[in-house]
Parts: structure tokens; sequence; C-alpha cells
């Protein structure tokens, strides 16, 4: 018989990976990422007291785009480009979110939240070190652009 977990229970991970040094900046919580998550990852990369300009790359999520978000960025001189529906290949840390569920969830069984939790904040933790070689090709800033072809 195969174990399965059971339980509503959930751990969401809002990240920001330097397309550069890979470095990964995370907020994680148990109940919904929103507008105040958001700006708390936005308030982290900030005290990363970067010299230079910050560009983050968003998907198209309502709590994303909104006026408080917006403002916040603003406020701490980072720009926010929202790319088109549909195109998460183009976004760097989806690329690292299906890493870190291939690396955590596929065939994997956690007797508990806890140990669940643990798997997955250990495997972000060790994106710098562990996973780095892995991550270098995965996290590439080559991307495929259909603007010049022609059929």
């Amino acid at each position: 018989m195969l174990q399965a977990s059971s339980g509503r229970k959930r751990f969401n991970v809002l990240g920001a990976i330097n397309a550069i040094t890979y470095q990964l900046i995370t907020v994680t919580n148990e109940t919904y990422i929103n507008a105040e998550s958001v700006c708390e990852l936005l308030q982290k990369i900030a005290h990363l007291n970067l010299t230079t300009p910050i560009t983050l790359i968003l998907d198209n999520a309502r709590y994303q785009y909104c006026k408080v978000v917006q403002a916040k960025a603003a406020d701490l001189n980072i720009e926010l480009v929202f790319l088109p529906p549909y195109a998460p290949n183009l976004n760097l840390i989806e690329r690292l979110w299906r890493f870190i569920r291939k690396q955590c969830l596929y065939a994997k069984y956690y007797e508990n939240f806890a140990d669940f939790k643990r798997a997955i904040e250990t495997c972000l933790a060790e994106t710098d070190t562990k996973h780095q070689l892995a991550l270098v090709s995965l996290l590439s800033l080559k991307f495929q652009d259909f603007r010049k072809l022609n059929l």
C-alpha cells in the first residue's frame, strides 16, 4: 500500500532569485500569499543594499500588481516588470519552483507537516551550495525568442 499525506495544511513560499548570483530571497507562511507578502519580499530585497538597479520580474497574480505593491516598489526604487499571461517559462523563479517540487515532492512521503516543511526549507537553503551546479544550467538566461523567426 502506498502512503499518502493527508490534511489541508499549506506551506507557501514567495521568492525572488538574483539572475546573476542565484541568491534566493524568500518569504514563507502557512496561510496565503497576498499583497502584504509581496511587500515583505520587496522590503527584504531592498535590505540587501544592492548598488545596481533592481528589477523584479513577476507574473500577473492580482496581489502582485495591486496599488499597495506598486507603491511599495516605487518607495524602495524597485522596478516591477510583469510577464505576459501564460509565460511561466520566462520567469526564472518558476524554474526554481519546479526544481524544488522535484527534489521535495515527487515520490516522497512525509510523516507529518513539520517534516514536509523542513524538507522544503532545507532544499531552499541549499540552492547556493548543494544544488548550485544543477541550478546553474536550469536558471540560464538563454530564452527562446520567436520575434525574429521567419516562417
